[in-house]
Parts: structure tokens; sequence; C-alpha cells
């Protein structure tokens, strides 16, 4: 089975929606600053945002690792148990980060927002999901999946800013 790194790569309409509304660049894997996981797990950052965010994959393995995102602000959290899982969210909830109650309705309100400046957008995500051959849930499937693993699993996944030894934020606070 071909890579879903390697799909988005290759299919330049998938990669477009990604990148916007997405806000997710694999040219952005490098981390502002130098962090490691307290489980000691390895993490390897594979994408990032235009604020600076950063995607990592954590422990070993290939694309189906568990994926924490970490912001320019200090605030982190797991966020998909694999690629797969982060691109859906990205797909089908690309404006997540706003989403701090993982509620269908706060990320309808946001959607129309997204629509004002995007009338084409579900149009665009079909697209972008069928050329890479992924089925999409809907809303509230994806968020309450965000909700589950970001609140979940718990100390494995926190993220630590190395030279001061401090934790990163939660980056949903419930």
């Amino acid at each position: 089975m071909e890579s879903l790194i390697a799909a988005i790569r290759e299919q330049e309409e998938a990669a477009r929606f990604l990148a916007w509304p997405g806000d997710f660049d694999l040219d952005r894997g490098d981390h502002v600053e130098e962090v490691h996981l307290a489980s000691g797990a390895a993490l390897e950052g594979f994408a990032g945002d235009g604020a600076g965010g950063t995607y990592f994959f954590c422990g070993a393995g290939g694309e189906e690792r568990p994926v924490v995102y970490a912001d320019s602000e200090g605030g982190s959290a797991l966020i998909a148990i694999g690629l797969r899982e982060l691109v859906r969210l990205l797909l089908v909830v690309p404006w997540w980060h706003e989403c701090q109650a993982f509620t269908a309705e706060e990320s309808r309100g946001l959607e129309i927002e997204y629509l004002e400046d995007m009338p084409d957008l579900a149009a665009r995500r079909d697209r972008a999901a069928a050329a890479l051959g992924l089925g999409l849930p809907d809303q509230a499937e994806v968020l309450a999946r965000l909700r589950e693993v970001a609140t979940g699993p718990g100390e494995e996944f926190v993220l630590i800013f190395t030279p001061e030894g401090h934790p990163y934020a939660p980056l949903f606070s419930l």
C-alpha cells in the first residue's frame, strides 16, 4: 500500500486543500523549539502549519503512529491515531483548533465563516478525499474522535520543552 504522505505529495488537489484550509504542510516538519515526549518515546516532526505549529509522529513505526500537534505558543495535544485519522480530521473539520467544545454546533458555526470565503469548500474537500481514496465521516464523528483522543491517553503523549523540562499546556481545556 502506498504511503499517504506520498499520495498527498502526488495529488495536487488534495495537497492544496490540506495546505488551505487545512493549514497542513509536509515541508514544515521542523519545530521551533527542542521538545521530547514525557514517556521518552520517539518523536518525529513531519508537517507543520503557517503559524509555527508542528505535527509529530510518536513512537516507532510508520504512518499508523499517534500524532501529536504542538502550537507555537506552548500548547500541545494528541489529535489522531495515525495519519489517515489526521487527514480525515483536516478534511472534515479544518478549523479543529477552534473547536474547544468538540460540538457539531460549534463546528457548523465555524464552517459558515469558512464558507463565506470559500463557497466551494465541500466540493474541494470531496475531490481531495477522493484523490486520496478516503471515505469521510461526518463532523460529529470526527469531533467525537478528536475529543476521545485529545482528552484520553494522558501522560505518554505530554510534550516537554527540553531546555527547561516544562510540559506544554494542554491544547484543549475541558
